[in-house]
């Protein structure tokens, strides 16, 4: 590991976990934390709890803002663990010198997804710095929700089950950068941001055992099936026509060389589903996003890794992402 941090340490992938390892798991290591999971889930599976701060550039975007990204973001992550949200805690620090337009327009968004979830803020904390010291506003929010599914944990993907993806993926990277840089598209790309707990409960209402679920934030699909392959010591075979990526999202990835399943989404989660209850799952997946699809299907097979079958009859390993991808993302 490096002696000083690198933006290549926050991207979700690999540098990111040895980070996470070596220093915060390294400190702070108990059972429920080493579980490694969106959230925690606490209180004997009653509750479950989640952070996460937000420094996204541009703070608006085409689809959502950081305000929007701050309450999905918390949220999602607690719909993961099958968990309804319910509270919140919100706390900003802003650069001096920061509009109250758009503090406000902010706010608005948190608001409007707040209603979204049915969750409230109920704790806070305000910090103004000097001029230079954030840059313009960074949000952290936690949360808490209330476990509607027991038992579901990436840490027990066995071969009965099938991976599904809840939509096409990438978006929220591609759209990102397209807006930092300001690249001219020709299409009507936007950030996936989305608040995912009413597709979670409609799955959880419909009877579906759910083994595992991940929202692909950062280090993207790529990310979570590698880590999930870790976590279940699983090997996972993935059908590379079956992941569903726009032609937007296509588009921008050939023309500057990236790899869409490593690009970040806001309102993508992969589920690890049993195979009876797989084809119920997609198509409730459907009634929601009309490209959500049955991607890879879990095995023993050496090594526990992901593999990519290529529609040519190729393979080669899905890595871990690696390097400095896209910062300030989410």
């Amino acid at each position: 590991m490096t002696n000083t941090i690198t933006l290549a340490q926050g991207n979700g992938g690999e540098e990111n976990n040895e980070l996470i390892t070596k220093v915060f798991y390294k400190a702070f290591e108990n059972e429920i934390l080493s579980k490694s999971e969106d959230a925690a889930v606490i209180e004997s599976g009653k509750l479950a709890m989640s952070t996460d701060s937000f420094t996204v550039s541009p703070l608006f975007f085409n689809g959502g803002d950081i305000g929007k990204l701050s309450i999905c973001g918390t949220c999602n992550d607690l719909a993961m663990m099958g968990a309804k949200p319910k509270y919140l805690t919100c706390s900003v620090i802003i650069e001096e010198g920061f509009e109250i337009e758009q503090l406000e327009r902010i706010v608005e968004s948190m608001k409007k997804e707040l209603g979204k979830n049915g969750a409230v803020v109920v704790s806070g904390d305000t910090k103004v710095v000097q001029k230079g010291s954030v840059d313009k506003i960074f949000i952290n929010t936690t949360g808490v929700g209330e476990v509607l599914q027991e038992g579901i944990s990436s840490n027990n993907i066995s071969e009965d089950e099938l991976i599904l993806v809840s939509r096409d993926i990438g978006a929220h990277g591609a759209a990102i950068f397209a807006a930092r840089e300001g690249i001219e598209l020709s299409t009507d790309l936007q950030s996936d941001c989305e608040s995912l707990f009413a597709t979670v409960e409609t799955l959880i209402n419909s009877g579906i055992k759910i083994t595992a679920m991940r929202d692909a934030t950062r280090g993207g699909l790529a990310a979570v099936l590698n880590e999930w392959a870790k976590q279940s010591n699983v090997c996972i075979e993935v059908e590379e026509e079956k992941i569903p990526v726009s032609d937007s999202v296509q588009g921008i990835c050939e023309m500057l060389g990236f790899e869409a399943s490593a690009l970040a989404n806001e309102g993508t989660f992969v589920l690890a589903i049993n195979k009876e209850d797989a084809q119920k799952a997609l198509e409730i997946l459907q009634t929601f996003h009309a490209n959500a699809q049955i991607i890879a299907n879990v095995t023993q097979n050496q090594p526990k890794k992901v593999v990519l079958h290529s529609a040519w009859g190729t393979k080669r390993y899905l890595e871990i992402p690696t390097g400095e991808l896209l910062p300030r993302i989410c």
